[in-house]
């Protein structure tokens, strides 16, 4: 299979993945340049703007571990990004609710991995709480973007199971 055919069925995702990523970027540099670290602004009841950064990985894991797992994150996410980016190749034309799947974990581990290798940390700025006694972890747009692809393919595990069965 030539390049040329590889990109035409991959461009697409590709670059929905490098809109997402996009996004990503320009709103952690909008709320890096306008609030301080620890700063909240309230928006809903429920919803704070804030500025936090991430050294771990989901909920923090291993954010005190002491440096080695900016690297070790960082390969993980390089691996994820590989196998995506191959996986993209092998379906684009024939699975689009996967690929479009696939396309959001794609910006959104991207956008952490950017934000791993050049500040060693992932800037979170979106914060779920309930009242003042209940927050969430802060979270940002590539982490959305992330949890969105994981539930489009869990649907998309669904349809196709429901699929198969009709077939039989």
């Amino acid at each position: 299979m030539t390049i040329l055919i590889m990109w035409k069925r991959v461009q697409r995702w590709w670059a929905l993945a490098l809109i997402l990523f996009i996004v990503d970027w320009v709103t952690k540099q909008a709320i890096e340049s306008n609030l301080f670290y620890g700063q909240e602004i309230p928006v809903l009841p429920f919803f704070d703007l804030t500025l936090r950064y991430n050294t771990g990985a989901a909920f923090s894991f291993l954010a005190e571990a002491g440096g080695w797992q900016r690297w070790f994150f960082s390969v993980i996410a390089l691996a994820v990004v590989i196998g995506i980016s191959w996986r993209l190749i092998r379906i684009a034309n024939t699975n689009r609710l996967e690929s479009l799947a696939l396309s959001f974990v794609l910006g959104g581990a991207i956008g952490n991995l950017y934000d791993r290798l050049m500040y060693g940390h992932v800037v979170d700025f979106l914060q779920l709480h309930w009242q003042q006694s209940w927050y969430f972890p802060a979270f940002n747009v590539a982490d959305s973007a992330i949890t969105i692809g994981v539930v489009l393919m869990l649907l998309e595990s669904v349809v196709t199971k429901k699929q198969e069965e009709a077939k039989e």
